[in-house]
């Protein structure tokens, strides 16, 4: 029997990211871009969110993988990475597992350094008010008769629970997959 070869985890250079206004960022620029968002007002409640929606076109599915940091009640910086898998999904299971796997691979380039540089602006506030919450966004629901996904949501929980740092969300709270990336997922291929 063949031993499953693993491919290894990107450089992070070989990770683009763009939003609305910019091309072409790296990871280090998007570090960059969330640490400046965030010393604009130390002392707010942040939520770090990665999540990924995904669209089936004639012979491929588009995954986007939406990263997010958001100023509760005050406003928000996001980007977003596209990546193509030549062939349509179109089992639910596997494409919310690829989802999945997908922001958890860029949420892991935030864990350790870039997660502790963001923690260090707020840290001098928290006793005034400041947070950082991290979370990866499931595009699922839990409701059997509402989302066809709602019995995968337990595992795709469990993986995200496995890593240790982030917390998982689900429909309707799963905004940064269900609706931020979603947005990117509808324009073709």
């Amino acid at each position: 029997m063949k031993k499953a070869m693993h491919k290894p985890l990107p450089e992070k250079q070989e990770l683009v990211f763009q939003n609305v206004s910019e091309r072409g960022l790296s990871l280090d620029d998007v570090q960059a871009r969330i640490l400046s968002f965030m010393a604009q007002d130390p002392k707010a409640v942040y939520h770090f969110i990665v999540g990924t929606d995904s669209q089936v076109y004639r012979g491929c599915t588009k995954f986007v993988t939406g990263i997010i940091i958001r100023r509760v009640g005050r406003g928000a910086w996001a980007c977003y990475r596209q990546t193509v898998v030549p062939r349509e999904l179109r089992s639910l299971k596997e494409k919310l597992s690829y989802e999945t796997a997908l922001s958890q691979e860029v949420a892991s380039y935030f864990m350790g350094d870039a997660l502790r540089k963001m923690e260090e602006i707020v840290l001098p506030y928290i006793y005034k008010g400041a947070a950082l919450e991290h979370f990866i966004d499931i595009d699922a629901g839990t409701h059997p008769t509402i989302n066809k996904t709602s019995r995968y949501v337990k595992e795709m929980i469990e993986r995200i629970e496995a890593m240790g740092v982030y917390a998982a969300r689900v429909k309707p709270e799963s905004y940064a997959a269900s609706s931020y990336a979603n947005r990117f997922t509808k324009k073709s291929v």
